[in-house]
Formats: C-alpha cells, sequence, structure tokens
C-alpha cells in the first residue's frame, strides 16, 4: 500500500471513527427494542446489529449505509415466531430468506429501487423524522412504556404514535428527564457551537459526552429523588462467563424445510427486507454529501448473506436502515468502515461491559436519536417541496401523511400510487399539442403535434379533442417526432378518418416521409413508417 493509501486510509478513520460510535448508541437501543417489539429474545436483536455492521457493511458498496435489524419486519417476526411453532424453525425462514436474496441480486433485481420518485425517497426521510420525534418525545421524558424501536402507527400498548404523548404528561420522571435536556443541551452545544471551534470537538462527539454524563448522573444520583430507576436503562442481557455468553446464539431447525409454512415467511422476509434496504440505498445516497451511487445488485448480496449468517447464529432479520445511516452521515462518516466498526463496538461492548451499557438511560438516548429526527425533518424542506409544484408536493407530503399514520412500506405505497397517478396525468395532458393557426381555404385549421411518445393513457385525450372539431374544418397531424405509437391510438385515427368524411374535415399526415391528404389507412401507413414503433 503507497503513503497515499495510507494517508487517505487514516484520513477517513478520523472521521468514521467518531461518527461509529454515534450510530453504536443509536444502534443499540434500537437492537433491544426491536428484540422486544419481534417477540423475540433480546440477544438475537444484538446479533442482528453486529452482523448488519460486520458482515453486511463489509460485503456492502454503500460507503454510508448502516444495517442491523429493522422496524418494519418486526410485525413479521412476531406473528411468524408464533405460527411456525418455535424461534429455531423461525431462524430457519431468516436463512432461506437470505438465500432468496442472494438470488434476487443474481438477477439484478436491484433495478427496482431506482423507480421510486424522489419526491416519494424525500417524503420517507421526512416521515421517518417526524416518527423518529414522536416516539422519542416518551422516552425523553422518561416514559418507556413502548420498546424503541416501534415505529407503527398503532402501538403494543394499546395506545397510538399521537395519543402515547398525552399519557406521557401524567407519568413523566423527573431524573431521566433532566439528564435527557442535559444531554440535549450538549448535543446542540456541541453541533453549533463547539465543533466549529477546534477539531477536538469532531473527534470527540456530542452523543457519546452525553452518554458519559447520563452513566454518571445515574451513578451519583442513585437511590435519590432524582434518580433513574432500571426501568429507564438500557437492558442488555448480561452473561455470568463466556459459556453462558455462546450459549445466547441459536442454530435454525433444518428438518422444517419442508413445512410450506416456512418457506412463505422466508419469500415475506426476502421481499420486504428487500424492498426496505433499496428504498434506504435510494434514500441514503441521496443524503450523501459526495453523492456516490450505491450497485443495488450488490446490496441485494450483501444483505442475503447478512440474513444467512444472521439466521444461523440466532439472529433477527436484517436491513439496511435509514436511521442509523442518517446518523452516520449526519456525524460525518465517510466510508464503509463506519458501519464496520460499529458492529465490532456492539460485540466488544456486550461481550465484555453490559453492566456499563446497561448504566446508560434510554433518555440521553432519546436526546440524540431527537436531533437525527429533526436533521431528517427539516421545516425548511416541506417550504422547497411545495415551491417545485403540486405534481412533487402531492406525493411528498402523502408519503409523509402515510408513514406518520400507518407504517414505513404502507406509507411509502401510498405515495408511490399518488405519483404514478401523477404520472398517468402529465402523460394524459402532454401526449399532443393542439392549436387553431389560421383559415385555410375558408375552413378553420387546426394542427394537432403528436407527443415521442404516445401510449393507450392518452387514447381519452385524443379521442376528446378530435371529437370537438367544428365540421367544414381542416386538421393537420404532425407525427415527424413520434416515435412509439400505441395501436389504441391508430384505431382511433382510423375510426376518425370515417368520421372525418361525414363531417367535411380534411386531414392532412405530416411525417418524416412527407406529406398525404386524407390518408385511406392510418394502420397500413403506420406499418409502413420506417423508425416508428407501434404496439
Amino acid at each position: 500500500m503507497n503513503s497515499n493509501s495510507n494517508d487517505s486510509f487514516f484520513a477517513s478513520l478520523k472521521n468514521d471513527i467518531p461518527a461509529s460510535i454515534v450510530v453504536f448508541f443509536v444502534a443499540l437501543p434500537l437492537c433491544l427494542g426491536i428484540a422486544l417489539a419481534s417477540g423475540a429474545p433480546l440477544f438475537s436483536g444484538l446479533i442482528a446489529g453486529i452482523v448488519g455492521g460486520i458482515v453486511v457493511g463489509s460485503l456492502s458498496g454503500s460507503q454510508i449505509g448502516v444495517s442491523g435489524p429493522a422496524a418494519g419486519l418486526a410485525a413479521i417476526v412476531l406473528v411468524a415466531i408464533s405460527t411456525l411453532g418455535s424461534w429455531e424453525n423461525f431462524l430457519l425462514a431468516v436463512v432461506l430468506g437470505g438465500i432468496i436474496q442472494v438470488v434476487f441480486g443474481l438477477l439484478k433485481a436491484g433495478v427496482i429501487g431506482y423507480y421510486f420518485p424522489s419526491s416519494v425517497i424525500k417524503g420517507m426521510l421526512t416521515g421517518i423524522g417526524i416518527i423518529i420525534i414522536l416516539k422519542q418525545i416518551p422516552h425523553f421524558f422518561g416514559y418507556d412504556a413502548v420498546p424503541e424501536g416501534n415505529l407503527a402507527f398503532q402501538q403494543m400498548d394499546g395506545e397510538n404514535t399521537l395519543s402515547e404523548i398525552f399519557v406521557m404528561f401524567s407519568n413523566i420522571s423527573i431524573g431521566p428527564t433532566i439528564i435527557a435536556c442535559v444531554g440535549l443541551f450538549i448535543l446542540l452545544l456541541w453541533d453549533k457551537v463547539l465543533s466549529q471551534k477546534s477539531k477536538v470537538f469532531k473527534i470527540v462527539q456530542g452523543p457519546l459526552v452525553a452518554v458519559v454524563l447520563g452513566i454518571v448522573y445515574f451513578n451519583v444520583t442513585k437511590g435519590t429523588a432524582y434518580g433513574i430507576t432500571s426501568d429507564h436503562l438500557v437492558s442488555v442481557p448480561v452473561p455470568a462467563d463466556f459459556s453462558s455468553f455462546m450459549a445466547q446464539f441459536s442454530t435454525p431447525n433444518f428438518g422444517a424445510i419442508t413445512n410450506p409454512a416456512v418457506w412463505v415467511t422466508a419469500f415475506t422476509i426476502a421481499l420486504v427486507a428487500s424492498l426496505e434496504t433499496l428504498l434506504c440505498v435510494e434514500a441514503t445516497d441521496k443524503l450523501d454529501p459526495e453523492k456516490r451511487v450505491t450497485p443495488t445488485n450488490r446490496e441485494l448480496l450483501a444483505q442475503g448473506t447478512g440474513n444467512i449468517v444472521s439466521g444461523l447464529i440466532g439472529g433477527l432479520p436484517i436491513t439496511q436502515v435509514i436511521v442509523r445511516s442518517s446518523a452516520n452521515i449526519q456525524s460525518g462518516g465517510k466510508t464503509k468502515k463506519s458501519a464496520i466498526i460499529h458492529g465490532f463496538f456492539l460485540l466488544i461492548s456486550v461481550l465484555l461491559i453490559p453492566n456499563l451499557l446497561n448504566m446508560i438511560p434510554l433518555s440521553v438516548l432519546a436526546a440524540v436519536l431527537l436531533i437525527v429526527g429533526f436533521k431528517l425533518a427539516k421545516p425548511a424542506l416541506f417550504k422547497v417541496m411545495y415551491k417545485q409544484g403540486w405534481k412533487q408536493f402531492l406525493p411528498f407530503i402523502v408519503t409523509v401523511l402515510g408513514i406518520i399514520f400507518t407504517d414505513l412500506l404502507v406509507g411509502i405505497g401510498m405515495g408511490l400510487a399518488v405519483g404514478i397517478c401523477v404520472i398517468l396525468l402529465k402523460s394524459y395532458q402532454n401526449s399532443h399539442f393542439l392549436h387553431i393557426e389560421d383559415n385555410s381555404n375558408g375552413k378553420q385549421k387546426f394542427k394537432m403535434t403528436l407527443a415521442e411518445e404516445v401510449t393507450f393513457f392518452n387514447k381519452g385525450a385524443i379521442l376528446n379533442e378530435l371529437d370537438k372539431l367544428p365540421e367544414e374544418s381542416f386538421l393537420e397531424l404532425d407525427v415527424r417526432k413520434t416515435r412509439y405509437l400505441d395501436n389504441d391510438i391508430i384505431e382511433i385515427l382510423e375510426d376518425f378518418a370515417f368520421k372525418a368524411k361525414n363531417r367535411s374535415i380534411d386531414i392532412k399526415l405530416v411525417s418524416e416521409r412527407g406529406t398525404v391528404e386524407n390518408p385511406p389507412s392510418y394502420i397500413e401507413f403506420f406499418k409502413l413508417r420506417p423508425k416508428l414503433k407501434t404496439a
């Protein structure tokens, strides 16, 4: 390795190590919370986080994406464990789901990710940012009735995202609230002031300082009225020794491979995990300051491999996750080393210092996530999207509201549906241009110019315009720019030619082959026309 490569390697480490620490603190409660929400062993969430960081991070082509257990799969996992009868049977479904994802990657299915409109992706980022803020407010004030990582509107405790905040006002805990406010102040001070003054404050990240102060506060105030009880702290499993640690790993029951329900769950995991990953890849690439493009097929191969490994050793399913990825970007992560190092931090910490991790107040981590959420859902973005016009704003706002009031995939589906409707409307409107030119031989002259591509979506608009032409008029039909013409449109023109004779409408067809007055057959004409594709 030459000196320039060495310089580049260590230069990126200066950014990646501090970023990996922030991602570690964001990932830790989410791994545990998603496992709890999934009805799975707590350690399975940590396994998925470790594998997502080390294995997927090493294989992925994404430089700033971070993978781990996903909230979007929690409901699927909860139902599947019950349906399949045992945790070991579910692990087999995770392994098979990973294999299916690898097949998706080999079949180059990653191209699907490129077909989501930018307005929907921006809506996804904003919606997730708002959800993070709303979900973390109760944790910030020491009300931890719902585990971290539950992003669905309807919650496990019978409340919803909004009603939980009102319930919180009657359940505020003073100790967690105090240290959360101190932590939030430190994070803002670090981000807005100190990081601008010295490189030291960029290397030592604000979240690390906030977490350390949280641990100190817990120990100093223990047993006082301002103390923090254990139910407001991180809860990592604490093994008695190394053998107890290893006993937390599980293996799949390969004997259940003939069970059709296992395969149904495997395909469900593969499809949902792949879709969430591709959406996250699109979103993180937009957030990446260097605007790098992630190879999506390679990402599916990496995610599939990660799920195979995770399932083999007792972990939850894995996807690339926007919360971790955005925290990585916001903290200055430059390369995939950040994701990999965060995975090692998870592994080392749960092995060597689980008791220390269990002194971290959840409210401090909520403060960290509030900053992440705000940076994803900046109010200025709403103004920007509104100024771009309703065709951009409508899919954007529908996606945001859909994510807030349902869940991630449903919200994105709603935004995508609206986006498709907008595209169809634009296609309907832009299929042709019709205007009055002048009088020709005493007849009113109209000129219709067809667009480059005209499909059956444009059928109604063109038919409506032709039917409105007055009797004894003249129509010039210009198809010189048209490269694709749907057979439905040709049939409309054929029918109109018959009607035109009865209405004394003369037609001049203009193409690159020349001009034809009142062509006897449009079908025959377009079949003979070179360059033009018809269906």
